[in-house]
């Protein structure tokens, strides 16, 4: 009987995409859907399975945590990338890592979610009908208003494309920006500094690496326009949290709409929380049910294909 600990379900709704009970004989499925307070709580409820499916950069996959598990062959995570796995560990280790697919769009539908929720004041608006109130602020229109992408790859494009509709002007910046693309979509290249300084919108699609941890500083804050939004549906680390949580404070940009952040779940009592002009999601840019379908038919694919000798969707 292999033992498979199945991560982070915080729906709890496993069971409804995999029928446990077909696989009864096969797989001991235990599920986890709160996370682990700790690394040292993670090492001693996990000691003893086979196999992990897990949601990707939720439960870090440690070094330390994996030599604690002396059982463990395979890991399954969602998406074809997942920064929160030591795969020089795993491959040291022999422990075989497989991926899934993962539609992109749901991530482009939340930032746009965020975009509007903030400059129709959505929140208050929300909040005040249940209150029984009616109409107190006055939203701002989107077409005319200028989007600065930071990011142009597959999801920052489909971002683009909606902000086109609405009759946005769209800039882009990144290191490695495609001008092909930018120009099939009617996007403006532009350097960081100036996209900064002219959008109304600024929505950040880069992956978090060393080149983009701390993109946006109180220097990059100080650049924007004190009626900007700023949008994060990408990794909290790119910008810093301090500067983020002091620019709001002191209205040195309009709003921000934030489904990421440096530690995950966010603490209860984190400042964050408490700011009027923010507009928060618990990071569920890629909690769908078609994302969720894809995630788990396709770890428990990829593990029976390492059975047969031929693992699927391989990353290490």
């Amino acid at each position: 009987m292999i033992k498979v600990a199945v991560l982070d379900d915080y729906q709890n709704i496993f069971s409804e995409f995999i029928d446990v009970e077909q696989y009864k004989n096969k797989y001991e499925f235990t599920i986890f859907n709160q996370p682990f307070i700790n690394e040292s709580e993670a090492s001693v409820a996990l000691e003893k399975f086979d196999a992990l499916f897990i949601m990707r950069e939720r439960t870090p996959i440690t070094r330390s945590l994996i030599e604690n598990m002396k059982n463990l062959k395979y890991i399954m995570t969602s998406g074809m990338r997942n920064k929160s796995i030591d795969l020089e560990e795993t491959k040291k280790r022999k422990i075989i890592v497989c991926g899934t697919d993962i539609n992109s769009n749901p991530a482009a539908e939340i930032t746009w979610a965020l975009i509007l929720g903030l400059m129709r004041n959505m929140k208050q608006e929300i909040d005040n009908m249940f209150q029984g109130y009616w109409q107190n602020t006055i939203g701002l229109e989107l077409k005319g208003k200028t989007l600065g992408l930071i990011g142009l790859g597959k999801i920052g494009s489909q971002v683009a494309t909606i902000g086109k509709a609405f009759g946005m002007q769209v800039v882009a910046w990144s290191e490695n920006l495609n001008l092909s693309n930018a120009n099939k979509l009617g996007v403006l290249p532009m350097s960081k500094e100036e996209l900064l300084k002219q959008s109304d919108v600024v929505s950040l699609h880069v992956v978090l690496g060393d080149r983009y941890k701390n993109l946006i500083t109180k220097k990059e804050f100080e650049m924007m326009k004190k009626t900007c939004f700023l949008i994060n549906t990408s990794r909290g680390p790119i910008i810093n949290e301090k500067d983020l949580i002091k620019a709001l404070e002191d209205d040195d940009i309009a709003g921000a709409g934030l489904d990421v952040y440096d530690v995950e779940p966010l603490p209860q009592d984190h400042k964050l929380r408490f700011l009027s002009n923010t507009l928060l999601m618990p990071h569920i840019g890629f909690v769908t049910e078609e994302n969720y379908s894809i995630f788990f038919s396709q770890m428990l694919e990829n593990l029976e294909s390492c059975f047969e000798g031929r693992p699927k969707r391989l990353l290490n």
